[in-house]
């Protein structure tokens, strides 16, 4: 005899009556169910798998990434090296540009410098943001649209302070991407109906501290904060509100949209330039 549910032999005195033919007691208590038809894994919000075994892997990974950075440039590295990791630019009127300015093969610095930072507190503050914010965005939007929205806020804030210092740039950290983080809260705070006081409130006293103390000595570039702040609300926006029938779409495109806006911002900042 065969079990007319999953076809394996059943000897006649453990076989279960069915309405058709006869099961195994495996198939009853619904073991060989679930190995024949195994669950889907649960899907966030977003479209995104759950992350498996550590929700907050990617944001570990940064965090991991930007102290490795910090400790090549404050330990290991020479000025030099480390300068060719910052978002740097110079132009003169004599037509003399380099860094940002020199054309797209200095371009790498807008990723770049989201992982170098001016001093430790510096970097313990930006840490500290991103593992309070990351972790939360990581398990609704899943691995790959966290990191995506990460590095697009990153550098549509870079890109932003490039077309509005542009010939004499100099700014690290990953506070743009942070800020990023930060709108993307908000718009999922919104999404599921969670009081928004608290956002509001770290949003007000984050712009607060980038007004009141940016400067050459502590290097806070209140134009990446900005920048990444905007990009972060409208990459959230378009991950969490795209519609269900063509969520994939609509979520590369807005992906793709802030990075081709970060683009537009660096051919004017480049047009603007002396010389």
């Amino acid at each position: 005899m065969s079990c007319t549910r999953c076809g394996r032999p059943v000897c006649p005195e453990c076989m279960v009556p069915a309405a058709v033919g006869f099961q195994c007691p495996e198939c009853v208590h619904g073991e060989a169910a679930r190995q024949q038809y195994p669950p889907q894994p649960p899907r966030t919000t977003a479209r995104g798998l759950l992350a498996l075994g550590d929700g907050a892997l990617v944001t570990k990974v940064l965090i991991g990434l930007n102290v490795l950075v910090f400790l090549y440039t404050e330990y290991f590295a020479d000025g030099l090296q480390a300068g060719r990791l910052e978002l740097w630019s110079r132009a003169d009127s004599s037509g003399a540009r380099e860094g940002l300015a020199a054309g797209p093969d200095e371009w790498y610095r807008l990723v770049s410098a989201m992982f170098v930072h001016a001093g430790l507190l510096h970097l313990v503050m930006n840490m500290f943001s991103l593992w309070v914010l990351g972790p939360q965005l990581e398990r609704v939007l899943g691995r790959l649209r966290y990191l995506g929205l990460y590095l697009v806020s990153g550098i549509a804030g870079n890109a932003l302070a490039y077309l509005l210092v542009g010939a004499d740039l100099r700014s690290v950290g990953a506070s743009g991407a942070i800020y990023g983080l930060m709108g993307a809260t908000a718009v999922l705070f919104k999404v599921t109906g969670t009081p928004m006081q608290p956002v509001i409130a770290l949003l007000v006293v984050n712009l607060v501290f980038t007004f009141s103390l940016h400067g050459d000595v502590i290097n806070i570039d209140w134009r990446a904060h900005v920048g990444g702040l905007v990009a972060g609300l409208v990459t959230g926006a378009g991950l969490m509100y795209a519609p269900r029938a063509h969520r994939n779409l609509v979520q590369g495109l807005t992906v793709a949209g802030v990075l081709a806006l970060s683009l537009v911002l660096m051919l004017l900042g480049t047009a603007r330039l002396p010389g």
